[in-house]
């Protein structure tokens, strides 16, 4: 018995990783507004999503790419919204089988919000965003991009 637990640890720890890789919401995803469609990819040990496309990507008055008006940085004002990163430091939490402690900005008010993601199927994901505890918050979901 005594050698099989070393064997058996590890593979239930294996089984956990894999089963965290399974349920990565890895891909590009629209938001539940139609507007935007954000990648989602691993950045170190965590996840990350980045803006990838808008339905409007350029200023209406001036033909020039969106940029990043309303953050709360004045020199990060004048970077485009194409590429930017506005989702991350999302971490798999087996117990509750969804991505959490992450952040994810808004460029509509130049705010970032705590949050989580969790797959809803394989194609839906709920986003949720929050200050300070999640059951203050709202939910959005997400379709992925095939």
């Amino acid at each position: 018995m005594k050698k099989l637990l070393p064997g058996l640890l590890l593979v239930l720890a294996c089984s956990f990783g894999a089963r965290a890789q399974a349920v990565a919401p890895l891909g590009v995803w629209a938001d539940d507004t139609g507007e935007s469609h954000i990648e989602i990819f691993r950045c170190g040990e965590t996840l990350c999503g980045r803006l990838v496309w808008q339905q409007q990507p350029q200023e209406s008055n001036t033909g020039r790419p969106k940029a990043d008006t309303r953050n709360p940085d004045p020199e990060k004002r004048g970077q485009p919204l194409h590429n930017l990163t506005v989702l991350q430091g999302l971490r798999y939490n087996a117990a509750t089988e969804r991505w959490e402690d992450g952040q994810i900005y808004d460029p509509h008010n130049g705010r970032t919000y705590s949050c989580y993601v969790s797959l809803v199927s394989k194609d839906k994901l709920e986003l949720k965003g929050y200050i300070g505890f999640s059951l203050i918050g709202r939910s959005h979901y997400w379709l992925r991009i095939k």
